[in-house]
């Protein structure tokens, strides 16, 4: 399906067009699935949790992007496209901005800096995105 933001994206070589491929999108979307499901065992650290909501966020985030048939190698236009993927408000894809901001502290600086709110918020936005995307199966 053409999606003029999108195309644009494509024509400035921040996405790549690469036609869809139902068993990547189905594979995106189950570990997404099952590491939200994770990311909500209270069991585990909140750095763990934090981690797995935010990698659930970009798999379930990419399976819409490859859905529409592009990719991208920056995680962070894979969550800013989600306006036009599956058409989430910008209030709620700037929650997993915040988290990718805190990801990339930990993961590069080596400074975790995440709390609870966070934590529930990526998880519920991820939940969110992964709605959207099975609306685009219809």
């Amino acid at each position: 399906m053409a999606h003029p933001q999108l195309d644009n994206l494509g024509r400035v070589d921040q996405l790549k067009a690469e036609p869809s491929a139902a068993t990547e999108i189905a594979g995106l979307t189950r570990s997404g699935l099952v590491r939200l499901d994770d990311a909500e065992r209270e069991d585990l650290s909140l750095e763990s949790r934090f981690d797995l909501a935010y990698n659930a966020a970009h798999a379930l985030a990419l399976a819409a992007l490859r859905w529409h048939g592009y990719r991208s190698e920056s995680r962070y236009l894979v969550f800013q496209c989600l306006q036009h993927t599956v058409d989430l408000p910008g209030e709620q894809w700037r929650i997993l901005d915040q988290a990718h901001r805190k990801r990339n502290q930990a993961e590069y600086e080596g400074y975790v800096d995440v709390n609870e709110e966070l934590v529930a918020s990526t998880i519920r936005v991820a939940r969110e995105v992964a709605t959207r995307l099975d609306g685009l199966k219809d």
